[in-house]
């Protein structure tokens, strides 16, 4: 699929000099082999476990910042080069779930302890715990003796050296790329990209709830994509506008404090028949005229008052008799 994809993408826009970026679970090495032999640069996130192999050799460099909380260092090899990044955002996330998750697997041990289980239903209840813990449970030592089949007795214990292997490994990733002159920063900045891609598919389909496409003639969804294209310009713009003005108000913050906000069509007959209809919005409150006036917008005036001819309804012969 992935070699398919390149192939169209030369195909439609020619065999430039391009810099693909992706994540660690989307090319092969096959596929990288075939790409690189095409002459074009890649930088790709590598597994965790290849960070075991590197780690003696990314001690001798040293971190460089790249941004408020986020480190990178660079080595470079005879085949290619390698950044490690490490973010203090994702070390407090992970240590946060993993607490969290770890708490919560030795609760349900010292439970299952109290318990007087056959063997059959403890080896249950330790899967479903292991399950739920999820990669915390491999931080669980867990011993179950061998001379009491029919008791619910067990041993456990948190794996420190493997915890403190854990810890040291957090918030780290690991990413490979062919391109030899680039600065750690820079390279890193590049891979950032993708975290960027994956922020407007997430806004695409949540804050401005345009997918999925229902459409089932090729000018609907064409139209349709086109709506999504010019919404996402707009969500981009209001986002750069509030980070600079509104002290970190995302645009969703903004969408839903509008919702109260409403336009209304106010209908009203007249003596000839016609009909007299004011569009009118509501008037902004306070946290209204706060958002409005952060990033210096105005409301437009109201709309100007339409007459219309009035719609005949149509009535039956039989509603008329009666």
């Amino acid at each position: 699929m992935l070699a398919g994809f390149q192939d169209r993408i030369g195909h439609r826009y020619g065999s430039g000099n391009r810099i693909r970026v992706m994540d660690r679970g989307i090319p092969t090495e096959d596929s990288l082999a075939k790409m690189r032999r095409t002459g074009a640069s890649d930088q790709v996130g590598r597994p965790k476990g290849r960070q075991k192999t590197l780690e003696q050799a990314f001690a001798s460099q040293s971190w460089a910042r790249v941004r408020e909380g986020v480190q990178v260092r660079r080595l470079a090899t005879e085949e290619d080069v390698y950044v490690l990044a490490q973010s203090d955002a994702r070390i407090d996330k992970g240590r946060g779930i993993r607490s969290k998750r770890l708490r919560r697997c030795i609760g349900r041990l010292e439970a299952i302890q109290r318990q007087q289980l056959t063997r059959d239903q403890l080896l249950m209840k330790l899967g479903a715990a292991r399950h739920d813990a999820g990669r915390a449970a491999g931080l669980v030592k867990v011993t179950i003796p061998k001379a009491e089949a029919t008791t619910a007795s067990l041993e456990f214990s948190i794996d420190r050296a493997r915890l403190r292997q854990v810890r040291r490994r957090e918030g780290r990733y690991l990413l490979r790329t062919k391109l030899n002159a680039g600065e750690p920063a820079q390279l890193w900045s590049l891979h950032f990209q993708l975290t960027e891609v994956e922020q407007a598919f997430k806004e695409l389909r949540h804050d401005l709830s345009i997918r999925p496409i229902h459409h089932h003639s090729e000018p609907r969804i064409e139209a349709h994509c086109l709506v999504a294209i010019l919404a996402y310009g707009l969500q981009v713009t209001l986002k750069a506008n509030q980070r600079q003005l509104a002290d970190g108000t995302t645009p969703r913050e903004v969408i839903d404090r509008f919702r109260t906000m409403q336009m209304v069509d106010v209908l009203l007959p007249t003596i000839d028949g016609r009909e007299l209809t004011l569009s009118r919005y509501t008037q902004p409150e306070a946290e209204h005229r706060t958002l409005l006036e952060q990033p210096r917008l105005q409301l437009p005036g109201q709309p100007l008052p339409k007459i219309t001819a009035r719609p005949v309804r149509h009535v039956s012969a039989e509603n008329a008799r009666s």
